[in-house]
């Protein structure tokens, strides 16, 4: 039964160690970027500054990625996260100081720009030692139900730590609202202490890092179900998203403040958290890669109302609406990269899913600056709704192998 299967995933200590690392830090990383988005548009006024946040971060995640991969397939994983928890730790010590110090001017922005970059090229270690330590804490029958249950918790925390930055900042202060971060970044930094891991050391090859590398990258793209999930996945987030743009729409189209911003924010995250708790406690789905083309095409459609809209109200339903589509697409590309991967190899490939789809959110938040830059912020959005509904529709006539794509029962 898979209430069974579900609920003895949570049984296992370790994996409820990750679980907590996973949250806790959601919530410390998903407060501190609603405040450094509108820090730093108060700051500058200007759209395309917050198109540079999402580029400041992501350049270093993406150039480190594969490198951090090879790392995370032939050294200890436990001591990869803690090392990269403990400069994401820096990073959001020094944007307290950039935010609350001295600092003006563009001395101020250089100084958030680079614990920003900081804070990306720690979090390009973390996410493919994160996504490799998940086979070795539960049995490989639970992989796809601890996929989904990972991909739940992250999205619990991202419907709350918005919400909290949010009222937080608009409340009690930037000082509070840091301190709070702090907090609940030690935490998961404590929590991820208590995994228990044995690292078993690779035998030394005469294999090059280039050669390593390339391997991994050959496989994606020998893989037509994981390239066509990653890539559809890629390029929807890419366009699709408009989180970077949240500020100017709660300040200057649906005037609604810092408050209004959190819960934005977090609509989305509410979607996608209801909608995995629901997957989480159901039997696999029948046809993934049809149902993944088809909740990539829902979203669109629902940032497309986003971007028409005017109306706090409308826009939070086509936000969470589009939380929820997403999550679905989210839990089929987690499965079928647990599933299809072999363990030697996980980092590589999770390092490559970073490319596409990690680092997709901070490209795409530096297109959606440029894009509103240039077209107007509610018609930026707008624009890359289509160009999602475009590229499903791709999606739908090429990729046959996605299409086809079933999950066998456990």
């Amino acid at each position: 039964m898979r209430n069974k299967t579900s609920l003895s995933v949570l049984k296992i200590a370790n994996y409820r160690y990750f679980l907590s690392t996973r949250l806790f830090l959601t919530l410390a990383l998903q407060m501190q970027a609603v405040i450094i988005g509108w820090q730093v548009y108060k700051i500058t006024n200007d759209p395309f500054s917050l198109g540079l946040v999402g580029l400041a971060e992501a350049i270093p995640a993406i150039s480190i990625a594969l490198y951090a991969g090879h790392m995370a397939d032939i050294h200890n994983k436990k001591t990869i996260l803690l090392i990269s928890l403990a400069f994401i730790l820096l990073s959001t010590f020094g944007l307290y100081f950039s935010f609350a110090g001295p600092l003006l001017g563009k001395v101020q922005l250089l100084s958030i720009y680079s614990f920003i970059c900081l804070s990306g090229l720690a979090r390009g270690f973390y996410a493919p030692a994160s996504f490799a330590t998940i086979s070795q804490l539960v049995p490989r029958e639970f992989l796809s139900y601890a996929g989904t249950i990972n991909s739940t918790v992250w999205q619990f925390g991202a419907v709350i730590g918005p919400a909290i930055g949010g009222f937080a900042f608009a409340y009690a202060g930037i000082h509070f609202s840091f301190g709070l971060i702090l907090v609940l970044a030690l935490i998961a930094f404590i929590s991820l202490s208590q995994i228990k891991i044995v690292f078993e050391k690779k035998i030394e090859t005469k294999e090059k890092i280039s050669e390593r590398l390339k391997e991994g990258l050959q496989f994606v793209f020998n893989n037509k179900i994981i390239l066509s999930a990653i890539s559809l996945d890629l390029f929807s987030v890419l366009f699709g998203g408009a989180t970077a743009l949240l500020p100017v729409f709660a300040d200057q189209i649906l005037h609604t403040g810092a408050e209004g911003l959190g819960i934005l924010r977090s609509a989305p995250s509410i979607g996608a958290v209801i909608t995995m708790s629901y997957l989480s406690f159901r039997k696999n789905l029948s046809e993934p890669g049809k149902t993944l083309i088809k909740a990539v095409g829902a979203f669109g459609i629902c940032m497309l109302v986003f971007g028409l809209s005017q109306n706090f109200y409308l826009s939070f339903i086509a936000l969470f609406l589009s939380g929820a589509f997403d999550s679905i697409s989210v839990v089929v590309r987690s499965n079928i990269l647990q599933l299809q991967t072999p363990d030697e190899m996980r980092g590589r490939v999770s390092a490559v899913n970073t490319i596409f789809i990690g680092s997709s959110n901070e490209i795409g938040a530096f297109e959606s600056g440029l894009a509103a830059k240039l077209l107007g912020t509610a018609n930026s959005v707008i624009f890359g709704a289509l160009m999602t509904l475009g590229i499903v529709g791709f999606t739908q006539t090429k990729a046959t192998a996605l299409k086809k794509l079933s999950f066998e029962e456990n």
